[in-house]
Order: structure tokens, then C-alpha cells, then sequence
């Protein structure tokens, strides 16, 4: 693939932060972007900003931990644009919680968001990638699926478990000519980590769109070339040696 131009491309988590850098960077390169979010506003904001901006968009409220809220909304695609070329699975939550204070449910939302909605989104796509013979996944993953620090064992779990999932579809995928990417984010200057924490020091962290861009450049290999890892990390990141 070496344009994105009129490429369709669906993007989970696209109301904010990452997930809306993706949205506006694969825009600007020619795609057809999908946004999903299940937080109406942030969603309606993104689609604004690049219909604004002269790009194709249209925005789907999807929750990614609902198989028939995921299947509705790639129908919905499939039917309106008549092909999907990617999925981009962004969408993530976390607890700051030590093991023993966390509950049940918040365990549970954290796995199902992380790691149960990549693989619906996936799993659902993948018949249709299969049938065109192409297409490209992409799992943004973390630095927190290669080691691990206090007060995040959910996050930790879910993403050491999206890293395992995104090398196990890429080796099912090839055989398809499905690519599937693993995109290892550090710090990045987002709501994510902004609202739960006011006071880090944003020197720490990198802006998304250098994120969004590592993206771009993995679906813009050629044909026969895929990426299955790849990690972007600030120079000044303290999650990762």
C-alpha cells in the first residue's frame, strides 16, 4: 500500500487524544477515515475537525467490548462504503489502583476494552479482509506490554496479552495477505495520562501526532513488506531503558 488515498480505515478510541491524532493524520494522507467512539462528544468533535478540514469522515458510536455493537457498526461500513482496508484497535482505559484495591468490575472493563475489543474488532474484520486479499491491522499497544510498574496490573495484563494477540494474528493474517502490526506507544501528551495525572512532567512525554505519523508510516510500506513491531518512544521516556 503505498497511498492511503481513499483508503477506508477504521479507527476505535477516535474521540480524543491518540486516537484523534490517527484520525486527522491518516485524513490529511487521503484516507476515508471511520471514527468509533463510545463517548459521543469527543467522537462528534473529531468528525467536526476533519470535515472542517476538506477530508472525508464519518463517525460511528461503537463499543469495541459489545460483539453486536462491533458488528453493526463494520455492516454499517461495509454497506456504505462498500470495502474496509484497516482497523486501527486505539481504544484503551486504565486504573491507577493497587492490586488489592481494585474490583471485579473495574478488572473486567480494563480486559474487555484492552483486550476482548481488539480482538472482537478483529475477529470481526478479518472475513472481509480474507476475501479482498488485502488489508492491515494495527494495535497500539504500550511499553507497558514489556515491563511493568505498581498500580497497574490490568493495564499490564491486557497489554502484554494485545502484544501476544498482534503476533499471533500475524501469522494467521499473512497467509490471508493480511498485515497486522503491533505499534508500541511510550508517554504520550494526552488526556490518558493528563487527567489522571495534572502534576507529570509533560517534558516526559511525546506529542501523539509523532505517534499517529509512526502509524502512517507503517501502512504505507510496500505490498510485499509488513512490520509486525515497532515501538516510539519519547528520548526522555522513564517507562522504558
Amino acid at each position: 500500500m503505498d497511498t492511503l488515498k481513499d483508503k477506508v480505515v477504521v479507527i476505535t478510541g477516535a474521540g480524543q487524544g491518540l486516537g484523534a491524532a490517527i484520525c486527522k493524520t491518516l485524513s490529511e494522507a487521503g484516507a476515508i477515515t471511520i471514527l468509533t467512539d463510545i463517548q459521543v462528544k469527543g467522537l462528534e468533535q473529531t468528525e467536526k475537525s476533519i470535515l472542517a478540514s476538506g477530508y472525508t469522515a464519518k463517525s460511528y458510536v461503537m463499543d469495541v467490548s459489545n460483539e453486536e455493537s462491533v458488528r453493526h457498526v463494520i455492516e454499517q461500513v461495509i454497506q456504505q462504503f462498500g470495502k474496509l482496508d484497516v482497523v486501527i484497535n486505539n481504544a484503551g482505559v486504565d486504573y491507577t489502583k493497587a492490586v488489592d484495591e481494585l474490583s471485579l468490575d473495574e478488572w473486567d472493563r480494563v480486559m474487555s476494552v484492552n483486550l476482548r475489543g481488539p480482538f472482537l474488532v478483529s475477529k470481526t474484520v478479518f472475513p472481509y479482509l480474507k476475501e479482498n486479499k488485502s488489508g492491515h491491522i494495527v494495535n497500539i499497544v504500550s511499553t507497558a506490554s514489556k515491563r511493568a510498574w505498581a498500580n497497574a496490573s490490568p493495564y499490564h495484563a491486557s497489554k502484554w496479552g494485545l502484544l501476544g494477540l498482534s503476533h499471533a494474528l500475524h501469522v494467521e493474517g499473512r497467509q490471508e495477505n493480511i498485515k497486522v502490526t503491533a505499534v508500541i506507544a511510550g508517554g504520550m501528551k494526552t488526556p490518558f495520562l493528563l487527567d489522571r495525572f495534572p502534576d507529570i512532567d509533560t517534558n516526559l512525554l511525546q506529542d501523539p501526532k509523532n505517534v499517529a505519523d509512526t502509524v502512517k508510516y507503517v501502512l504505507l510500506q510496500p505490498d510485499e513488506t509488513v512490520i509486525p513491531e515497532v515501538m516510539v518512544l519519547p528520548m526522555t521516556e522513564t517507562s522504558w531503558p
